[in-house]
């Protein structure tokens, strides 16, 4: 039977209306719901699991792959705990700011309101349909979920225990739907039913964002491609920056906030190199260094130990996603800041310095979403901002930049109140 998107939009919005006047008591509910049916159906979810896994295994998908998307018990059980855990966050649906009273005589004030309905495609991570489904429904949003078609049994089986949970607790099961068909073409028309949807949200790689700012006739949100730097001055720590960096390089290299480039001060860089490399390559870590850092490295006693290759033009701009870093060294702050300016992505960069106005200058100047001083890229995440949870990394300007959050899942509308006001 062919999936009819007309009418899951149609659902997911009646039931958006729906969601929208819920107390935070029923959402929270609701949550709870959602993890206890997650445990109570694990049997029929990690079987349907399996056979993702075998049929992905059969195709030749890499180790790395099969194991996001594998679920397990133990792993099942932490989503659920992490769906309880957004049920203890602060509900934002209904929060009243900017109050004020104009000279007319007109009360004003901005009221939190939910989205609507939010369109969100993903790839190879099961965990992304509770995760998503979650943030949205505390948020009173109803959400159309479309994950990769090697998880199309998975999806399917944790969507069926989420809409148990929702109807056990009185809500709509049309709050949460997944779109399990594989026909590709399906995430082309999701991309186009602004008659129904009012924002898409896409989790994967470049490919699909472009897909889907190249396809929509909705609102996408684009994010999550993140070509990270570091740039370390001539007045940094030397024994303090090297662990900034080799976490920011190695303690997860596959994600988006993950250091790509370092870009490093020419008076430091022959005292600085050689600790990074050392501690780097260790850990296993590439480096690809321009001609200059290149001559440093060759030259230093350790470097019989360590994996350095010439680095090309390619390795600037690249997100590696992998234990590879690119290494340039450069004039000083100025050339710093073109580089960045050149090859970032607007998602995560970082100074290390002791000096108060570069450090300044580097957060006014660079343009991306999270900007840190002394600090690893690592940090731009939800869980470590105090959020609690995180839909997605955005690296727009609008409507939401950085991690996004519960408050960055809702828009606001205006109201106004008068003793029977009338403009003059």
């Amino acid at each position: 039977m062919a999936t009819d998107l007309t009418l899951i939009g149609r659902r997911a919005k009646a039931a958006a209306r729906k969601l929208a006047a819920l107390s935070r008591e029923q959402k929270d509910a609701a949550l709870h719901a959602i993890a206890a049916a997650l445990r109570e159906q694990q049997a029929a979810i990690l079987e349907a699991n399996a056979a993702d896994i075998a049929a992905a295994h059969s195709a030749g998908t890499s180790a790395a792959l099969l194991d996001r998307m594998l679920l397990t018990p133990q792993r099942l059980a932490a989503i659920g705990a992490d769906t309880r855990n957004v049920a203890q966050l602060d509900d934002p649906v209904g929060e009243i700011f900017e109050a004020t009273e104009l000279p007319s005589g007109l009360r004003l004030h901005k009221r939190r309101t939910p989205l609507g309905v939010v369109g969100v495609i993903y790839e190879a991570r099961p965990n992304v349909t509770v995760d998503i489904a979650g943030l949205c429904l505390k948020t009173g949003n109803a959400v159309i979920l479309r994950g990769g078609s090697d998880i199309s049994r998975s999806c399917a089986a944790i969507t069926s225990a989420i809409g148990a949970a929702l109807e056990r607790s009185g809500l709509p099961a049309a709050a949460v739907q997944s779109i399990t068909d594989t026909d590709r073409e399906l995430v082309r028309d999701l991309l186009r039913l602004d008659e129904y949807v009012d924002m898409i949200i896409p989790r994967g790689g470049a490919a699909l964002h472009r897909f889907c700012r190249e396809n929509a006739t909705i609102p996408v949100i684009t994010g999550g491609i993140g070509v990270c730097h570091i740039y370390v001055d001539e007045t940094a720590d030397i024994a303090r920056s090297v662990p900034i960096i080799h976490n920011a390089k190695v303690q997860r290299p596959s994600v988006c906030n993950a250091l790509d480039t370092l870009l490093v001060q020419r008076a430091l860089a022959p005292a600085l190199l050689p600790a990074v490399a050392d501690s780097l390559c260790a850990a296993g870590v590439e480096l690809r260094a321009d001609p200059e850092a290149l001559a440093i490295l060759s030259d230093a006693p350790g470097a019989g130990n360590w994996t350095i290759k010439a680095a090309t033009a390619q390795d600037f701009g690249t997100e590696f996603l992998d234990l590879i870093l690119s290494i340039r060294v450069v004039d000083g702050l100025d050339h710093a800041l073109d580089h960045i300016a050149a090859y970032s992505t607007g998602h995560s960069e970082a100074i290390l310095t002791n000096d108060r106005v570069s450090a300044d200058r580097f957060t006014r100047e660079v343009d991306s979403a999270a900007v840190f001083v002394n600090a690893s890229t690592r940090f731009n995440d939800g869980g470590q901002f105090g959020l609690g949870a995180e839909v997605a990394i955005s690296t727009q300007k609008l409507h939401a930049r950085g991690p996004m959050a519960l408050r960055e899942l809702t828009t606001y509308k205006w109201i106004g109140t008068g003793e029977w006001l009338v403009r003059s």
